[in-house]
């Protein structure tokens, strides 16, 4: 009633109030993504009365800081956090800010929108810790409603603007002593190493990135990245050769490095699509 009385932003905002409030929550917010899925910010939020609020300070934040958190929403999932300390390694930077923000427990559920993640709305539990499930099956309903008022408008050109602004894009790998933003378009390919992923450069500089290569696949856009095999993943933009040997065997050479990719049967066919071969 609320998307049919008022403009979405301020219906958004009741939606969240009186979600919040019947779910016990101390704040519910809305965040949304960029068309390239490489940052995001928080759009809307109630806060109970006395609990502070970081809408200000969530804009236009690196997805890699909540990396462990979008794999799951791109798959859909609903996601639960109810120990913030018992978060694995690789959500390092979700864990401190969910501290900085003195959550105590957090539900997290994915907006999609003509099949795509275009937002997530949530809860967090400051004051106690809180268990919420009977709320879930609600808060996905929540979603698919506002999904359809704030994104059912006519159709832009997704794909190129997601195009343009991933070209400008930056992802930011630590390299020796420093932190460097990265273009996509200074990444040859990705490797997986254990829990860790070997990110190769243009430059032929390999830099060892304690992101896992299954949080790697939902932070690079889809349309510029191929996936090979189950370990590694290539910018198709700089496959140079694909040597087909005779045991049936296919090896990518990549840019300038030295070493060739080896693709399984399972990648050939996304492979064959996006070279035209």
């Amino acid at each position: 009633m609320s998307l049919l009385k008022q403009p979405p932003d301020l219906a958004i905002v009741s939606i969240l109030r009186f979600v919040g409030t019947q779910a016990g929550a101390d704040r519910a917010w809305m965040f949304e993504y960029e068309p390239d899925h490489l940052r995001f910010r928080n759009t809307h939020e109630w806060s109970r009365g006395g609990v502070g609020s970081f809408v200000q300070d969530l804009q236009h934040v690196p997805v890699t800081m909540i990396g462990w958190l979008h794999q799951r929403l791109s798959a859909g999932q609903a996601v639960m956090v109810n120990d913030i300390e018992a978060l694995p390694r690789s959500a390092g930077p979700l864990r401190a800010e969910f501290m900085r923000q003195n959550n105590k427990s957090v539900l997290s559920v994915p907006v999609f929108f003509e099949s795509r993640l275009v937002a997530c709305i949530g809860f967090d539990a400051v004051e106690t810790p809180r268990r919420w499930t009977d709320e879930i099956a609600d808060l996905f309903r929540c979603a698919d409603l506002i999904a359809a008022a704030r994104y059912g408008r006519p159709s832009v050109d997704v794909v190129g603007n997601m195009a343009q602004a991933a070209s400008g894009a930056l992802i930011y790998l630590r390299r020796a002593n420093s932190v460097r933003g990265t273009s996509l378009n200074e990444i040859v390919g990705l490797r997986s190493s254990k829990d860790y992923t070997e990110v190769w450069l243009t430059d032929g500089v390999m830099v060892l990135d304690p992101r896992p290569l299954t949080q790697w696949l939902g932070l690079i856009p889809p349309g510029w990245f191929v996936r090979i095999h189950r370990t590694a993943v290539v910018n198709h933009q700089f496959v140079r050769d694909v040597e087909r040997r005779d045991s049936g065997a296919w090896q990518l050479r990549m840019h300038d490095l030295k070493d060739l990719w080896p693709v399984s049967r399972a990648g050939r066919a996304e492979l064959r699509a996006r070279l035209g071969i």
